[in-house]
């Protein structure tokens, strides 16, 4: 059975509570550059295909060490999923430009993601609205899930993820074999199940699914 919940998701695991409604939350600070006082310039980086690759830099990979965006690779850059870009571009810490080193905007980088991922706008409001409450969410490819949540303070490596995600738009309709078959992947994995329900207007709603047995 599915319940529907009000607070926050660090609340689920002891109350059974959703996650806060989306407008009564404070998005986290932009990052600033405490010696000069002034906000970080963007990270250059260059879409390739269905990565994002940014230059290497400190700042880079800074974006990585302090909140696990991307995979540092072996020449020291930090390679980018279409999602992480994105929300790096709307934050203003990612300058993206194409091969022929022209600036790509917003409805252009969007277009080509949601060529390359057709559920890309269902899969960004759920991955946005988690960041924001700062969380650190990853792909949960390997487990059969759109993505793994960590709790606040834990990153990848120093721990498990505490919850798969599967992100749907509330007009969707799943079978309950695919509803059953979520199910099983959050139990063989030993991970708490979340459904996020995101509306016309891109806000998100959180179900926790729980087996029962009688």
């Amino acid at each position: 059975m599915a319940k529907k919940k009000k607070e926050s998701i660090e609340a689920v695991a002891d109350t059974e509570t959703l996650i806060e409604e989306p407008k009564i939350l404070a998005e986290a600070p932009e990052e600033t550059d405490e010696k000069k006082g002034k906000k970080k310039k963007p990270v250059p980086a260059v879409l390739c295909g269905e990565k994002v690759i940014t230059e290497s830099s400190d700042d880079a990979r800074e974006l990585y060490n302090q909140s696990r965006f991307g995979n540092i690779t072996e020449n020291g850059k930090v390679e980018l999923s279409l999602l992480e870009a994105f929300y790096l571009m709307e934050k203003g810490r990612l300058e993206l430009k194409n091969d022929s080193n022209k600036i790509i905007t917003f409805e252009t980088y969007l277009k080509k993601a949601r060529k390359a991922e057709p559920n890309f706008w269902i899969r960004y409001c759920v991955f946005k609205d988690i960041r924001n409450r700062g969380y650190i969410i990853k792909t949960a490819l390997k487990f059969g899930a759109d993505f793994r949540v960590y709790d606040r303070g834990v990153k990848p490596g120093e721990d498990h993820a505490r919850w798969i995600i599967y992100p749907v738009h509330e007009g969707e309709t799943l079978t309950w074999y695919e509803f059953a078959a979520k199910n099983r992947v959050a139990h063989s994995t030993k991970k708490r199940l979340l459904m996020g329900i995101v509306d016309d207007e891109g806000d998100v709603t959180y179900y926790e699914i729980k087996w029962m047995r009688p």
